[in-house]
């Protein structure tokens, strides 16, 4: 008995944390026969090339898929011509968005590569595996190597189709043995498969191959696709992804899904079962990469039932949905979930009447507004709210005007992002017409516009920089909403704390966590001065909402004339438990250690309050509105679900 054939199938994900389902799904499709030839490998695209192509050498595989996206494909291009030094009789198929669109220019591109799976993948590799794997059995019921070797000889000098390849276009048969060794079990090793312009290929749907496409592959039956997470091991502290359809009815102009017109959905009995699955063993988060997860309100709504009802306390799913057609009673339904167990993301993109009716997305901004608000009022759920500059006919003035409208809206998160114009999208095909320059290398990001500099573009990538660090990291938010009345807008504050950042050299070494707290606290008196004090309790209120410092922060006020009155308290609370029931069986010093008191003059905990007295605040301390002094207890060990923050008691 020699070794079996190895079919390896390879992922590089853009970070640890995730996975990709689309090996996982390829593999568990290929049913439980030809599962036994099937490997996975996942690496990031943060590991060293050297580190990667290493273990895929090692793992000595008969053929390599690997799964291309636009955040990997240049790493999978460099492995791709090593790979093939170190291993030229391994067969390599590429698959993924990346190289659907343009496969006979990477296959022209690349000899290293056997061809292309196209489009949906899963039925594709199962019969691509089983011909591998027959393939294989054959050369066991004595197939000679000789012949073999001049059958693959006579594909690479023809082409497969009778016609000479130029010599340099050929690739170099590896001279080494290749006879097969016989460790214990498995099935024998094919010495050289054949290459893909054999006339077996041909008869597989949803190839590419050096002699051009195969008949396209029909759409798969979404109920076909067994249950990917049978087991968790390969994905503990993993996002886990879910699909429940395929298919997207918007037409966005930027986006591939506008290609695959055609809608899918899995049975809801289905679905029910596989969620169970993941809720009785408390997984963290379940993503679901639904394109418009809404889009059949029934489909949708059958789904946050059974979370509603269900719901296990820790799981929290993600849905990617178009708010602005939510109804009455869906948006009834999310208010009723429990803090944390949902969080949606909302492309908005942008507010621009002219940009929306350019990329084909059809939008009600106003009844968006609504919408978001009434969910912002459950205060359960998390609002991801998604924005996207470089689009047509969106300048600078017109994008900042978008990020104000967005920003009012208050979602936790507000993601800037730049077009990527994508190949065989619409914007693809129409980005000579609206004036689009972009990277050629993926990721395919937007130079510049007709309506947008790369000047303009590189200040945006500026205020990116600092939305993620203050806003998005939700460490401010009593400091932020305050310190906006300083600025004509939102807008206009992030623009000018970017160009703090860039005159102290802080955007190309962005300072430590902590320390932001005090750059801010400088940001705000440059252009503040007179509100010093409030600003000081803002910040230290914020800082101990998300935790408990070893070292008190340097912009705090000195608690001197205080500690006689926090000792007493938390004597008293040892006796009484009034404020912390849950903390039985500590002492005072221990509760002093556990949870923090923080004496406050202004009324920072209640930010409509400070927002709308802005022009109060720092003046006189004797005014009806400062001068207030107060404590606040910050509680650890009860944090809000939705954002991280300790539980609040003023004392």
């Amino acid at each position: 008995m020699v070794a079996r054939m190895k079919f390896l199938l390879a992922a590089v994900n853009a970070k640890y944390i995730h996975s990709n389902p689309a090996i996982y799904s390829l593999r568990a499709y290929a049913g439980a026969e030809l599962q036994q030839y099937v490997e996975l490998a996942e690496y990031t695209i943060n590991q060293p090339m050297q580190e990667i192509l290493a273990d895929l050498y090692g793992r000595k595989a008969d053929v390599i898929g690997f799964s291309c996206y636009i955040w990997n494909w240049r790493l999978i291009q460099e492995l791709l011509v090593e790979l093939s030094k170190l291993s030229p009789e391994t067969e390599i198929w590429l698959g993924g968005p990346e190289v659907s669109y343009d496969a006979g220019e990477i296959l022209r591109q690349y000899p290293q590569v056997s061809g292309i799976m196209v489009g949906e993948g899963e039925a594709t590799f199962r019969e691509l595996l089983e011909a591998y794997v027959n393939q294989s059995r054959e050369t066991v019921r004595g197939s000679c190597r000789e012949k073999l070797e001049a059958d693959v000889n006579q594909s690479r000098e023809t082409g497969g189709d009778g016609r000479l390849e130029k010599p340099e276009a050929r690739e170099r048969l590896p001279q080494k043995d290749r006879t097969a060794t016989e460790p214990a079990g498995g099935e024998t090793v094919r010495e050289k498969q054949k290459r893909p312009e054999d006339e077996g290929w041909q008869s597989i749907a949803g190839l590419y191959l050096r002699t051009g496409p195969t008949p396209p592959r029909p759409r798969i039956n979404m109920n076909e696709i067994p249950f990917l997470y049978q087991d968790l091991t390969p994905f503990e502290n993993k996002i886990i992804y879910y699909e429940s359809s395929r298919g997207c009815p918007y037409l966005c102009s930027y986006c591939l899904s506008s290609l695959e017109k055609l809608l899918r959905f899995r049975d809801i009995d289905v679905i029910k079962a596989e969620l169970q699955f993941f809720l009785d063993h408390k997984v963290k988060q379940v993503k679901f990469v639904d394109r418009t997860f809404n889009c059949n309100r029934e489909h949708a709504m059958a789904i946050w039932r059974y979370l509603e009802e269900h719901d296990n306390g820790v799981t929290n799913f993600h849905f990617e949905l178009s708010a602005d057609i939510l109804t009455e009673e869906e948006i009834a339904l999310l208010n009723r979930l429990r803090p944390g167990l949902a969080q949606l993301e909302i492309g908005v993109q942008s507010v621009n009447p002219a940009t929306l009716k350019a990329i084909r997305r059809r939008m009600d901004v106003e009844r968006l507004e609504r919408i978001v608000a009434a969910i912002h009022r459950g205060k359960n759920v998390h609002q991801h709210l998604d924005l996207i500059a470089g689009l047509p006919f969106e300048d600078y003035e017109s994008f900042g005007n978008s990020f104000n409208r967005v920003y009012h809206m208050q979602p936790e998160q507000l993601q800037l992002g730049f077009l990527k114009v994508l190949k065989g999208s619409e914007m693809w095909e129409r980005a000579e017409e609206y004036g689009i320059v972009f990277q050629e290398q993926p990721p395919y990001e937007v130079l510049y516009t007709r309506w947008l500099s790369y000047e303009e573009v590189l200040r945006l990538k500026q205020v990116e920089e600092m939305v993620e660090i203050y806003y998005n990291s939700g460490q401010f938010t009593h400091t932020l909403p305050f310190l906006e009345k300083a600025f004509s807008s939102p807008f206009a504050m992030y623009e000018a704390l970017a160009e703090f950042y860039r005159e102290r050299g802080y955007l190309k070494s962005s300072p430590a966590r902590a320390y932001r707290y005090q750059a801010l606290l400088a940001f705000a008196l440059q252009y503040d001065g007179s509100r010093e004090a409030v600003y000081r309790e803002l910040l230290t209120y914020d800082m101990y909402l998300r935790e408990k410092v070893k070292s008190r922060p340097v912009f705090a006020a000195d608690l001197d004339d205080y500690r006689d009155r926090i000792r007493d308290f938390y004597k008293e609370e040892e006796r009484t438990r009034r404020y912390l029931p849950a903390y039985a069986g500590y002492d005072w010093k221990q509760l002093g250690k556990m949870t923090h008191l923080e004496p406050f003059v202004w009324p920072v905990w209640d930010v409509e309050r400070m927002c709308g007295e802005y022009e109060k605040c720092g003046k006189a301390e004797d005014n009806s509105f400062g001068a207030c002094p107060g404590f606040v207890l910050f509680d650890y060990q009860k944090r809000n679900p939705l954002n991280g923050e300790a539980r609040t008691v003023k004392i």
